[in-house]
């Protein structure tokens, strides 16, 4: 073979296609995880100076350290988020915590783990020992279970609130109960929360299978779980990471297929796919107007609302929070994360303890200054731990995320939009696309996975990915009937592109 000869048949060569994931968030990591490494050209770009989106951490100025800006914990029933941490090798910085404590607002402990019984009845025994309800309060919960089960509708748009006192329940369960649980797990309030998701948390979540409520928590902070680790497999794997680099728009060929991808400074990368995981309040914004008129999904979510989450971090000289963690009944804080314990951190200083607060669904909190917000957290803690009034607080944090999740309004999976778009080689992510999940990590990943799918069925090597969740027990399977579909059924004929354009 001459020279010309290879020359001309390294030109005639086939590139790879290109696939270009615009936001470094969850869902964005977990659909270039799901494509790594597998003969595509992958560039992954993120505005932020980091990775993870609002599953980060900040460093703080004091000590150096990574500071978790809120609280993320998963559960055994996030069945994707787990495969996807397999696949990045981080699976091991998860430790599972088989109980999870409640404290009374007297501040008198319950665990809420599984008995012997199978699945639906496996938590009863622990339910019926909790010692923030009476007898009789117990048993309208009970029946406030039994009425889910049934009902999967309810009345139109009508909040879970209005639903939980139109079955039996009182202001002492709601807020005792039901408020607890689905307060901190979907970061709404029950008056404006959806009914599917509060029905999917305690049938999906909590019933179905006898592992599937079991606490996972990060054992290192989520800027080391989902950023520098992250980042270094995404790399290894051959993806392009770009940090700081912010998205103007989206491109659009003559033929309507994406061709580009346009940064902010002027800068364009072209593209076979885009995958665009960018939160739903900005999501419209990458689009003329001419390619937003090929893309109706994405006009409702003008009605998507954002629902807030504050974290509050406290460092004291000494040991005020016995527990390695708590979900604390009938008060502002919902839940209390003992950082030293968890992670081996200490106060700045040495020695001491490093408590992290979490306030979701934080809209009362909105208005007020961080030093209010830091005073009510700290009356919580001291009514609970009389200790906390002796010990000195040596550094704190108050750090309010107001776009910490999509709202779960009534209504809300409505306006969803689905993975595939009409635009070809387009894909949304993010969790607050059809995923049949609240906004939650698992959600995100969930999301990444399917627009991944969409990517290698238009490559006409399809593959699913998404997983399944955990197998509902016998009794289960017999006694709640069949789980909430998961997987959207895609209204847009798929597009097969074998060779790249």
């Amino acid at each position: 073979m001459t020279d010309a000869q290879a020359v001309s048949t390294t030109l005639r060569k086939p590139r790879p296609p290109r696939v270009v994931i615009v936001g470094g968030g969850l869902s964005g990591l977990a659909a270039a995880a799901a494509l790594a490494g597998r003969g595509l050209e992958i560039t992954l770009l993120e505005s932020r100076p980091r990775l993870g989106g609002r599953a980060g951490s900040f460093t703080d100025p004091a000590t150096g350290e990574l500071v978790d800006n809120c609280q993320h914990v998963s559960m055994a029933c996030c069945t994707n988020l787990a495969d996807f941490c397999d696949r990045v090798g981080t699976r091991d910085l998860f430790r599972r915590v088989p109980g999870v404590v409640f404290l009374s607002p007297e501040g008198r402990s319950s665990t809420l783990k599984a008995g012997p019984w199978p699945a639906p009845f496996h938590l009863a025994g622990s339910f019926l020992r909790a010692n923030y309800l009476t007898i009789g309060e117990k048993l309208r919960v009970a029946y406030g279970l039994m009425r889910l089960r049934f009902d999967r509708e309810g009345r139109d748009r009508e909040p879970f609130a209005d639903w939980l006192l139109r079955h039996g329940q009182t202001p002492r369960t709601v807020d005792r109960y039901w408020g607890t649980v689905l307060i901190s797990a979907l970061n709404e309030r029950l008056e404006q929360m959806d009914l599917g998701h509060a029905r999917k948390v305690f049938l999906d979540g909590f019933l179905r299978n006898r592992e599937g409520f079991v606490m996972e928590v990060p054992l290192v902070p989520l800027g080391e779980l989902y950023g520098t680790r992250l980042e270094s497999w995404l790399k290894d794997q051959g993806v392009a990471v770009r940090l700081t680099t912010g998205v103007r728009s989206i491109e659009a060929d003559d033929e309507g297929a994406v061709s580009a991808v346009t940064l902010r400074n002027g800068e364009q990368i072209h593209a076979d796919f885009v995958v665009l995981a960018a939160p739903f309040d900005r999501a419209r914004s990458f689009f003329s107007e001419r390619l937003l008129t090929q893309l109706p999904s994405l006009e409702p979510i003008d009605e998507m609302q954002a629902s807030p989450i504050t974290g509050v971090h406290f460092w004291f000289d000494r040991e005020v929070c016995p527990l390695e963690h708590a979900v604390t009944v009938g008060r502002t804080v919902q839940w209390v994360f003992n950082h030293t314990k968890i992670q081996g951190r200490e106060a700045p200083e040495g020695g001491g303890q490093y408590l992290q607060l979490v306030i979701s669904a934080a809209y009362d909190l909105v208005s007020k200054t961080k030093e209010e917000i830091r005073d009510l957290a700290m009356a919580d803690l001291s009514d609970l731990w009389p200790s906390a009034r002796e010990a000195t607080l040596l550094r704190w944090w108050v750090v309010t995320e107001h776009g910490a999740t999509f709202a779960v309004r009534p209504g809300v999976d409505a306006i969803r939009p689905r993975q595939r778009t009409p635009i070809d080689g387009l894909f949304l992510s993010g969790d607050w696309t059809a995923t049949g999940w609240p906004a939650t990590m698992e959600g995100a990943v969930r999301a990444g996975y399917l627009a991944a799918e969409g990517v290698l069925e238009d490559l006409g090597r399809p593959e699913a990915l998404l997983k399944p969740d955990l197998p509902d027990g016998l009794v289960a399977r017999f006694l709640l009937g069949p789980p909430s579909p998961h997987r959207p059924v895609p209204f847009i004929p798929k597009r097969v592109t074998a060779v790249p354009r």
